[in-house]
């Protein structure tokens, strides 16, 4: 024996090899099912094209732009006023092959084809899972379309760019760009999701057009071409857009007054800004600030189911490749009966999360053309947004504890996933807002109601667990006594029966089965893992797998 191998101390033994790339779109059997199913299995090449970046090339490329956050330069080094937030090349580039792709326009760019808002949650789904931190400009500049078609002569010169498959971070005049994004800013200091407290100004000019004078106290992906905002007109609280230069080079007079030190989401810029006279142009009717906006909100909440959605994925993938090569006491992970308990229980919330999803997702791309669609996802995209939004972060958790104490570690993807994994409960309106949105429904719209117990409905006798969980829904929405306090709980179980339904009208019924027995009744603890042990857990996992 030589003299240093004397001191060797230790081989690396029982550990999992690096996870390989994968395609995040044929690996994934339960998000192919959920898309056919809703209709946009149509879109298969171009979902199998970004499906191979998203499990492989950009899972890296996340990690970078993560481990170097933007970093906000007020001024140039001659002391003028810039507002430049400096990305790493790693996040543009993880920006512009999802914009090749059309993460951000999929669904408007084949607005012909029903299933083409299936089919673009699903690019978005696979995208979050690589690096959730693109998803905040993607989904706003997919949301604002809506708005922008109710001013149509903004609508004919943002449009064309807005939509482009193009990414163009340059920092100059809309006008003189190839594509464009487009950001939100909403939320003030004093108000949050209460915008109608908004005290931001909108002063008309003789031109026609408006200066805004005051602040956002969120302000979204601030380097964007412009932004949706709202502020007080004469005639009430009205939208506008807010275009970060003038066309004749100049900045518009939005100031950066600080980039956000936030929790995760770190390789994406939020900031706090001053409007000092910024020139905005109206969106939709003075006073209607809120109606004008309304869809672009409903996009939005769908984009924060489907990306809680897949940061699950994410985290059960993670968990499935420790557990098949860590062993412990003898046998491989994935084979003691705890902690196959514990993967079968991911795998089943994770299957039932992008299901609802996709169901949500075809009720949006339906809602031109059906009005019981459109007044289901009226209801359901408040209720998908609450619960699946919940049950991301006990989920990743979850994960971690799979991993051990690795998971807990910057080498690995899982505190990046859990740094992420509260964010979507809090944007676009926290889980109050979300049963305050269903109370509302279930009060003022009779018809969103309706489609809700006629969705629950086209499955009925199929489930005990399921109809008895309907019949409690039923005399709860007619009791209106007490409501509003309790409107956590009746949300909560309106999800559950509303992911039961989806995956009993076409899932597999192993899993249909399984879910509406752990989920509606039976014996069943709180936490992940306590599943009835005859339950199909080596099917479940299976079916979790990534496949090829």
């Amino acid at each position: 024996m030589s003299q240093r191998a004397q001191f060797l101390t230790h081989d690396v033994l029982n550990q999992p090899e690096p996870m390989p790339a994968y395609n995040a779109w044929l690996g994934d059997r339960p998000l192919r099912e959920a898309v056919e199913r809703e209709g946009g299995a149509w879109a298969a090449g171009t979902l199998t094209e970004y499906g191979s970046l998203a499990g492989g090339a950009l899972m890296e490329l996340g990690a970078q732009a993560n481990e170097n956050r933007p970093k906000l330069r007020s001024f140039d080094r001659y002391g003028r006023r810039i507002d430049e937030v400096e990305f790493h090349p790693a996040y543009h580039e993880l920006m512009r092959q999802a914009m090749r792709v059309g993460v951000h326009s999929f669904a408007w760019r084949n607005a012909d084809e029903p299933g083409a808002h299936v089919a673009r949650a699903a690019l978005m789904y696979m995208g979050n899972q690589a690096e959730a931190g693109t998803a905040c400009p993607l989904t706003m500049t997919h949301a604002a379309v809506p708005a922008l078609l109710q001013a149509p002569e903004l609508a004919a010169e943002w449009l064309p760019r807005v939509t482009a498959l193009e990414y163009d971070p340059r920092s100059i005049p809309a006008g003189d760009k190839t594509a464009c994004m487009i950001g939100m800013g909403m939320t003030e200091k004093q108000g949050g999701s209460d915008v109608r407290s908004n005290t931001t100004r909108a002063i008309r000019q003789s031109d026609g057009g408006y200066e805004l004078v005051g602040h956002k106290f969120f302000f979204s992906a601030p380097m964007c071409d412009a932004h949706l905002v709202l502020a007080q007109a004469e005639g009430g609280l009205s939208c506008f857009l807010v275009p970060r230069f003038l066309p004749d080079g100049t900045r518009n007079a939005v100031e950066i007054q600080r980039l956000k030190d936030k929790l995760g989401d770190w390789s994406n810029a939020s900031a706090e800004v001053e409007f000092l006279g910024a020139s905005a142009s109206m969106v939709g009717r003075e006073g209607r600030g809120v109606a004008t906006i309304i869809e672009m909100v409903a996009l939005t909440r769908l984009d924060c189911m489907t990306g809680s959605a897949a940061l699950m994925r994410q985290a059960l993938v993670q968990a499935l490749h420790h557990a098949s090569q860590r062993r412990a006491f003898g046998r491989l992970l994935i084979d003691q009966p705890l902690m196959r308990n514990v993967l079968a229980d991911l795998a089943l919330e994770s299957e039932a999360a992008v299901a609802l999803a996709m169901r949500v997702a075809r009720a949006v791309d339906s809602t031109a053309r059906n009005k019981e669609e459109a007044a289901f996802a009226r209801i359901a995209t408040a209720i998908g947004k609450y619960w699946i939004c919940k049950r991301c972060p006990p989920m990743v958790n979850e994960a971690q504890e799979c991993l051990g104490g690795i998971g807990y570690v910057e080498d690995n993807n899982l505190p990046r996933l859990y740094r992420q994994a509260p964010l979507n409960s809090i944007w676009e309106g926290s889980g109050n807002v979300q049963c305050l949105d269903v109370l509302r429904a279930l009060k003022k719209e009779p018809d969103s109601a309706q489609a809700l117990l006629d969705e629950l409905a086209t499955v009925r006798g199929q489930s005990k667990d399921l109809d008895r969980e309907v019949q409690w829904l039923v005399a709860t929405f007619t009791d209106a006594e007490g409501l509003e306090a309790r409107s956590r709980l009746v949300v909560e179980r309106a999800a559950l029966a509303l992911q039961a339904a989806v995956l009993l009208k076409g899932g597999d019924p192993l899993v249909a089965e399984g879910f509406c027995r752990s989920r509606l009744g039976g014996e069943r603890g709180l936490a992940f893992g306590t599943l009835d042990p005859k339950a199909p857990l080596s099917a479940l996992i299976r079916r979790a797998a990534i496949e090829g």
